[in-house]
């Protein structure tokens, strides 16, 4: 965890940003996977995290707005559970290490919530996400499901994602820590990936390697020959040389901050000519938009620079045609890129998508697009300094939706399918890097994994 004053100084923000009532945080619990003692990785909430810093289960965080109080509830180890777990600090000595200086037993949660609501004060609360959370609060409100769901507070909502969507240096830290566990992942499956090996060796080197430095994965590792399925969690297949490999992995720091990388290579590190062609137009994208990005600057327009880049290439191989700012306005790329340029990246590796992704990504004055493609877009307002946030383009031959999009002679203006579908084995090619929005301009996040080509080849050697 971070020193008290960090934490302390989040709620006192919380506090400012909403002005009266109570917040209350619960934190997650564990979860059996088939019996209640055999339980899945124990992960906290990452709203508990940045407010409370405890990093363990059946817990709830308590801010009193009007009273400036700040209490944390939850129950110390009986004897039975020392045996088992071995000893542990007191709750209160583990509060105090967050700066928290009032801790209650859980019984006394319900009174106390019950004891506000009696006297009309105002109960802020996030989004459930998990139904044991949502039960929790539907007994604790003594409300059906539907109605606890609807009765979120949206100032709370908008009040947590403008201080978890700035990024504090001891933050960046943590991500940067991040990436460099997860560079070292890359270096080494990027290495192994020779004809002959399967996706699970590489997958397994990978979490190796993040548990050997006490980390966790931010997310399930997506590693596949088969990159055209955007987010193929299969790793049943041998890799054939000269097959697209793509990568897209990430370390959890200690606290629990996200790296998200992707890197795309060849089986055998020796790109095709027709690979070289695509490729060299995705990684052109992408060092255009990291260029563009600064403060002030929509990420929406950073997208659409990045889609009308690849998409001036691809006509240059004759796979489209036309005016290219037209088809892109018209969405014809995303037959090629069905997907955003990005997402915020912190506490979870699409920040805080459970607090309602259009509070994060948009606003009042950036509304999301219902155009295929654009739509998918998770990231479009105005960027600001201490912004982290993900540019990875793509570029991906999906043999269904070519298939409806020719059929329903879509975009045919646009589009050359008879080009097309000399690719429709091609696979898929994107490439991912972290980016911190600088007062000036951007940085992006960690030591240079590989991405050129010569790079990539160069592996071999």
């Amino acid at each position: 965890m971070f020193e008290p004053k960090v934490y302390r100084a989040r709620r006192q923000a919380l506090k400012e940003k909403l002005g009266s009532g109570i917040a209350l945080f619960p934190g997650n619990k564990e979860a059996p996977i088939n019996y209640p003692a055999n339980t899945y990785y124990f992960r906290q909430d990452s709203t508990f995290l940045y407010f409370f810093g405890l990093d363990s289960p059946n817990l709830f965080g308590l801010i009193d707005i009007d009273e400036d109080k700040e209490i944390i509830f939850g129950d110390d180890l009986s004897l039975e559970d020392i045996i088992w777990m071995g000893h542990q600090p007191r709750l209160i000595e583990r509060a105090r290490k967050v700066g928290v200086k009032q801790v209650k037993p859980l019984k006394e949660l319900e009174p106390t919530i019950k004891g506000y609501l009696a006297n009309g004060r105002t109960l802020h609360y996030l989004p459930p996400y998990r139904h044991d959370t949502l039960f929790e609060m539907a007994h604790l409100l003594e409300k059906p499901i539907e109605e606890v769901k609807a009765g979120v507070s949206k100032e709370l909502i908008k009040a947590t994602v403008s201080l978890r969507s700035v990024k504090e240096e001891v933050e960046v830290k943590e991500i940067e820590s991040a990436l460099n566990i997860t560079r070292e992942m890359y270096l080494t499956a990027m290495r192994m990936a020779k004809p002959g090996k399967t996706e699970w060796e590489l997958v397994g080197a990978m979490e190796g390697i993040a548990l050997s430095h006490g980390c966790r994965l931010s997310f399930p590792t997506i590693l596949t020959i088969n990159g055209q399925i955007l987010h193929n969690h299969d790793h049943s297949n041998r890799l054939i040389k000269g097959k697209l490999l793509v990568i897209d992995a990430g370390v959890e720091s200690a606290e629990h901050y996200a790296a998200d990388i992707t890197r795309t290579l060849p089986v055998g590190w020796k790109f095709s000519q027709k690979q070289r062609d695509i490729y060299e137009i995705v990684l052109k994208a992408q060092e255009t938009a990291i260029k563009a990005i600064k403060p002030g600057i929509p990420y929406k327009n950073v997208h659409l620079e990045a889609c009308r880049i690849m998409a001036s290439g691809l006509k240059e191989l004759g796979l489209m045609k036309g005016n290219i700012d037209e088809a892109v306005e018209k969405g014809a790329h995303a037959l090629f890129f069905p997907h955003g340029l990005g997402h915020m990246l912190g506490l979870d590796v699409h920040d805080m998508e459970g607090l309602g992704e259009d509070y994060v990504g948009y606003n009042e004055s950036v509304k999301r697009s219902e155009q295929f493609g654009l739509g998918y877009l998770r990231l479009a307002r105005t960027l600001e300094p201490g912004f982290v946030l993900t540019v990875e383009p793509g570029i991906y031959f999906i043999p269904a939706l070519i298939a409806q999009w020719k059929k329903e002679k879509k975009h045919f203006e646009f589009i050359n399918y008879n080009r097309v579908m000399e690719y429709i084995d091609f696979g898929g090619i994107r490439i991912e890097d972290d980016v911190l929005v600088t007062e000036d301009g951007c940085r992006v996040l960690g030591r240079k994994i590989p991405k050129t080509v010569n790079e990539i080849e160069s592996l071999k050697s």
